[in-house]
């Protein structure tokens, strides 16, 4: 497993500066995320909580992306992940949140999106941002990159 507790430890630290809170919405991560923030001794002056959201009746139901939207765009795109990283941010009351959803694989790859893509989404208090990014075909070591990635672009936008 990658060692995340220093990025973590940075969005600690500029979260308790500000006394900011953290939420995470994921689906391909599986809860990692939480699980890794959650390691960390006190974050829980700063981490509100999350929601895996496996389904995209999870994504709908709880945090709110719009049918319209996965029809539109599917839930493995840019716009759900933003659209998830709003609605963690609502459901929580959160002042920042960072989703994921992808494909880890080994299956479930599409003509635009090969095993290994992640869509990252974080919500501030003034925008959304979104990226994609492209890994491997192993599984477990995906979730790991995929939570990296996740973390490294939450901090960059706190």
């Amino acid at each position: 497993m990658i060692d995340n507790t220093n990025i973590i430890k940075q969005i600690a630290s500029k979260m308790l500066a500000t006394g900011k809170w953290v939420a995470t919405a994921e689906s391909c991560t599986g809860g990692n995320i939480a699980h890794q923030i959650t390691l960390v001794p006190g974050s829980s002056a700063w981490f509100k909580g999350g929601v895996v959201s496996y389904t995209n009746e999870v994504k709908m139901k709880v945090l709110g992306v719009p049918l319209e939207l996965i029809e539109q765009y599917t839930e493995v795109s840019l716009q759900a992940a933003e659209a998830m990283a709003e609605g963690a941010r609502r459901a929580t009351g959160a002042d920042f949140a960072v989703s994921t959803t992808g494909i880890a694989g080994p299956t479930g790859a599409t003509a635009n999106d090969p095993v290994g893509t992640v869509y990252i989404g974080v919500a501030t208090p003034d925008k959304v941002v979104s990226q994609r990014v492209v890994f491997g075909t192993d599984r477990e070591r995906n979730i790991e990159r995929f939570t990296i990635a996740a973390l490294e672009t939450l901090l960059a936008n706190v």
